[in-house]
């Protein structure tokens, strides 16, 4: 698990270094020069409306596989905390979605991504924002004090998955809302797959299959959970995930094709304490 945290922060670090020098950025593992703009995970995610008040920073700094932002119910005075929350983009895109009077947490273990996400802040001009140092396994917030948790392809990075949905269960106060972007896996996925670790980074081998992320959940406590497929990813958009990887791209393509989605993942936390200790 030590290994798989140490790429992560690594990789995350270089890729908000090459935002800051103005060069591309890419969440597929392999070379940014081949991935930045054809990348079929991050490709296209939000609209003009939604970042054309933005720094251009914060948007090119973006990795993930969706928009939570657009998909998750968020209302003004409420708190929000983006889990792995990378340059700013989608707790800046949420601050202004919940208001002056609601709060926007961003939380991240890179120290680059840190220090992008505060000037990025700094620039959008926008007070209800705060941006933590720190683990999404050990989220430095205490127990009901959120009213919804985002985060937008960084749980697949964790190597300790339960984990991560137990705190995201322990911050939300009693019905409060999960609305995460993240990959998940329909069937089996081949072991090489699974094994390469820099995959990690590129979003692939840490994917939960889909009715394991639903086991997950409600071990966690979480109730009226819903996956919504929001991409699904075929023999093409596979080469280019596994291209540079040193891997064997024409055996393995076709046998992810249409294994992989970008996916929406709603749950509840139930609004009246169940087991003893569910809501502390």
């Amino acid at each position: 698990m030590s290994e798989i945290k140490e790429v992560v922060r690594e990789k995350y670090g270089q890729a908000a270094q090459r935002v800051v020098a103005g060069q591309g950025n890419s969440c597929c593992g392999g070379s940014a020069a081949l991935c930045t703009d054809v990348d079929p995970i991050t490709a296209n995610l939000y609209d003009s409306g939604q970042t054309s008040e933005l720094p251009e920073a914060a948007v090119r700094a973006s990795l993930g596989c969706g928009n939570p932002t657009a998909l998750a119910q968020l209302n003004h005075g409420e708190t929000v905390l983006d889990l792995g929350s990378g340059g700013g983009i989608d707790v800046l895109l949420s601050a202004k979605r919940v208001g002056p009077s609601g709060k926007a947490y961003g939380l991240d273990m890179t120290d680059e991504m840190l220090a992008l996400a505060r000037e990025n802040q700094r620039k959008s001009g926008l007070e209800n924002v705060e941006f933590l140092k720190g683990e999404i396994e050990h989220i430095p917030l205490p127990a009901n004090s959120v009213d919804v948790v985002i985060s937008n392809c960084v749980i697949n990075l964790s190597a300790d998955k339960d984990q991560v949905l137990r705190e995201a269960f322990r911050v939300l106060k009693p019905g409060g809302r999960f609305a995460v972007s993240d990959v998940v896996t329909r069937g089996s996925v081949p072991a090489e797959v699974r094994q390469h670790v820099l995959l990690w980074i590129g979003c692939l081998a840490g994917a939960l299959e889909e009715n394991e992320y639903r086991t997950k959940l409600a071990q966690a406590g979480f109730e009226q959970i819903e996956i919504e497929p929001t991409r699904t990813y075929q023999a093409e958009d596979a080469r280019t995930f596994l291209t540079g990887q040193g891997l064997d791209v024409d055996a393995l393509a076709p046998q992810i094709d249409g294994k992989f989605l970008s996916a929406f993942i709603r749950a509840t936390k139930p609004a009246a304490c169940c087991p003893p200790g569910c809501c502390s």
